[in-house]
């Protein structure tokens, strides 16, 4: 129910104002589409069995592979690894017996792209990832794939399942 209402509200507000802040009342940039609040949470990306599974990705798009246990980003038409270690753990019993909804997609900004379960779409806004300072001492429990900006560092931390990696460029 608390999903279901959750996602009703995500799509009321997406279609009104193409900006959604969840975990805060007001944005921090007039340039994001999705922003969040404060505290030691992460997003966690979708998890999927293979970048072979993903059909018709568009650069950009990112998700947790199953397979080697990795963060990877669909960049150059190509799959790059954002975890660079393979130790990483997932424990997808909750997962393994559901059935995909092949039509179940949220879209922020004006829709576009066919494929994609979370797509923000709008050409001159981003988001905002989840701040959080030293992500590998504050977030207790992190869950594989998740990623947020540390803060301390300033840095994109990915967390595979078992590590953080950082990356700065």
């Amino acid at each position: 129910m608390k999903k279901g209402s959750f996602l009703f509200i995500l799509l009321c507000s997406a279609s009104l104002y193409s900006q959604v802040a969840i975990g805060k009342t007001t944005l921090e940039s007039a340039s994001s589409s999705l922003e969040f609040g404060t505290g030691n949470k992460g997003i966690v990306l979708p998890w999927v069995t293979t970048t072979s599974g993903v059909l018709s990705p568009v650069n950009g798009t990112l998700i947790f592979d199953l397979s080697d246990k990795k963060v990877k980003v669909y960049q150059n038409n190509l799959w790059k690894d954002l975890s660079i270690d393979n130790t990483g753990i997932a424990d997808t019993s909750l997962q393994d017996t559901l059935q995909e909804d092949l039509t179940a997609k949220i879209s922020i900004g004006t829709p576009t792209v066919t494929s994609g379960l979370f797509v923000l779409e709008d050409i001159d806004k981003a988001m905002i990832l989840p701040k959080v300072a030293s992500p590998h001492l504050n977030i207790i429990s992190p869950s594989a794939g998740m990623m947020v900006y540390d803060t301390v560092k300033r840095q994109l931390a990915v967390f595979n399942g078992s590590v953080w990696t950082f990356w700065s460029e």
